[in-house]
């Protein structure tokens, strides 16, 4: 069934959910749920969008039939940490080409796909700033190499000249969530400036954090939540042998438990 037009803008969440159909069909599910919560907002009302909308609910009620025993689907936690170190890895592979001056089409879609499915992560409520950061760090980079690419220009790496300026054909159609901002800095380097090999020596536990919880500390009912989602995300890098996020989402956990900050 083909796409209304009022409807345009939610394509990219569509088309990421069909490229992941085989491949990892959480992330197509989510991209469609996402999809379909956007599209509920633009037109529920006109037939054509209604008809649309009720189809892609058919099909999200059957992905969730099919993969219901999957707790990424039936816990929003892991679920939110299943979407997130997706975009994230998808994001520093992007970023890592980019620092390293390669610059082609599959890294300008990796920084675009990033910064959909950090999108996609508001279906779990509201972003950290943190991502907020990466997804307009990445939307304005794909744009940036692509138009270089286009022209004929060399890009320049990293957050150099971070203004966003125009439109990439599909890479600018989403739109920017602040367009004609500027920025005057990269997201945080912390996980991205890391080599990702998979025999990179974990970063060392600071030894503070293996004495047990400082006395007068007082853990409230969000910082066991906060632990736990840590600990989540922790989980979900290592099933991509992503060993210094895990170690990194550990460490914050084992910090927050122990002195009741992150």
């Amino acid at each position: 069934m083909a796409l209304p037009p009022q409807l345009r803008s939610i394509q990219h969440y569509l088309r990421t959910a069909q490229e992941h159909e085989s491949r990892d069909p959480v992330v197509a599910y989510y991209c469609r749920l996402y999809a379909m919560q956007t599209g509920m907002k633009l037109d529920s009302k006109s037939p054509e969008c209604r008809k649309f909308l009720i189809k892609l609910m058919d099909q999200l009620e059957s992905m969730k039939k099919e993969l219901g025993e999957n707790d990424s689907i039936s816990q929003e936690v892991v679920g939110n940490a299943h979407i997130e170190n997706y975009a994230l890895k998808m994001f520093l592979y992007a970023d890592n080409e980019d620092r390293s001056g390669r610059f082609h089409k599959n890294m300008i879609k990796s920084f675009y796909s990033s910064s959909l499915l950090l999108d996609v992560l508001c279906v779990f409520g509201e972003l950290s700033e943190e991502n907020v950061q990466h997804r307009k760090y990445a939307r304005w980079k794909a744009t940036c190499i692509h138009n270089c690419l286009k022209n004929g220009e060399t890009p320049q790496s990293g957050p150099i000249g971070m203004e966003e300026d125009g439109e990439a054909d599909e890479y600018g159609a989403g739109g920017f969530s602040d367009h004609g901002a500027s920025f005057r800095g990269g997201p945080s380097s912390g996980s991205f400036d890391q080599n990702q090999d998979q025999n990179q020596v974990p970063l060392p536990v600071d030894p503070r954090l293996m004495q047990g919880q400082q006395e007068g500390v007082h853990l409230t009912a969000d910082d066991f939540t906060k632990a736990q989602k840590l600990c989540k995300y922790a989980g979900s890098a290592l099933q991509y042998e992503d060993v210094s996020t895990a170690v990194t989402n550990l460490q914050q956990a084992l910090r927050l438990l122990t002195t009741g900050h992150e």
